[in-house]
């Protein structure tokens, strides 16, 4: 009994320990994102394009407006597959559906950069362009599974005697899911689509392989496009004080962005429970 409450001891020590770890490095990284990056945000930084090296002044209006619409793009993209595929294999029961949840298992741990090199030599290299279009295909690649798999776990939580009433009276199965089943997990859906929606918000990688960047403001879906990750990885990198300080400012609109939607998304969850 000794060594058991010993071990269970060391263990929350450790815990602890480590979570007061991670918190400090967490507190550490936003409070450099924080004072480096708020100097920038200005009414400029949101309706200017970037100057050119050694000219101060500027924003990030085409990193903004690209992040925006490849986003956007990859939602329409991914949540109807994502819930459309959470119910199916929920609510049919097929002989696919082991072989859907195994491979969405696969592609949640999957590497963003390995989908953006699959997109690339998909979308990219054929066409021989990059292209905004391209960045969402691989966005909503990433997307998917995490919707899929979220929903899917919701949908075990619905009670059998709700959907049993239903049958009983007559009700055919799309009214079942749509106005039974989906209602009742509607604010986790919410809450799934939220989570997914700030894991794209951060990825790099997928988009240097597909749409790439792009010093200019641009609309055009079929053509190479500018977005914040993919800008702080370029200016980050860069000689020049001017671009280091736009890529602090894109640094903190991110931060704030995903650290704003993960709290509306524990609020939703929250009230919903």
């Amino acid at each position: 009994m000794r060594r058991r409450i010993f071990i269970n001891n060391l263990s929350e020590i450790l815990s602890i320990i480590s979570a007061m770890v991670g918190i400090v490095f967490l507190i550490w990284i936003i409070k450099d994102v924080v004072v480096f990056g708020i100097k920038s945000i200005n009414l400029e930084f949101f309706l200017e394009n970037p100057k050119p090296p050694g000219i101060e002044g500027g924003g990030l209006k085409n990193a903004i407006f690209g992040s925006i619409i490849i986003a956007t793009i990859a939602v329409i993209i991914a949540f109807p597959i994502g819930l459309l595929g959470a119910t199916y294999i929920n609510e049919y029961r097929t002989k696919i559906s082991g072989i859907i949840r195994f491979i969405t298992d696969i592609m949640l741990s999957a590497p963003s950069i390995v989908i953006g090199a699959y997109v690339y030599a998909l979308l990219v290299k054929p066409f021989k362009t990059f292209s905004a279009i391209s960045g969402s295909i691989a966005l909503s690649i990433i997307m998917i599974p995490i919707v899929l798999k979220a929903i899917d776990e919701l949908l075990n939580l619905v009670p059998n005697i709700t959907k049993e009433a239903a049958y009983a009276l007559g009700a055919p199965k799309w009214m079942i899911i749509t106005q039974i089943i989906w209602r009742y997990i509607r604010t986790g859906i919410l809450t799934a689509f939220l989570i997914a929606f700030a894991r794209i918000m951060g990825e790099t990688a997928p988009l240097l392989f597909t749409s790439f960047n792009n010093m200019f403001f641009e609309t055009d879906i079929t053509k190479p496009m500018a977005t914040l990750t993919v800008s702080i990885f370029n200016y980050a990198m860069s000689p020049y004080e001017e671009w280091h300080r736009l890529a602090w400012s894109a640094s903190f609109l991110i931060v704030i962005v995903v650290l704003s939607v993960n709290i509306i998304s524990k609020i939703i969850q929250s009230r919903g429970s």
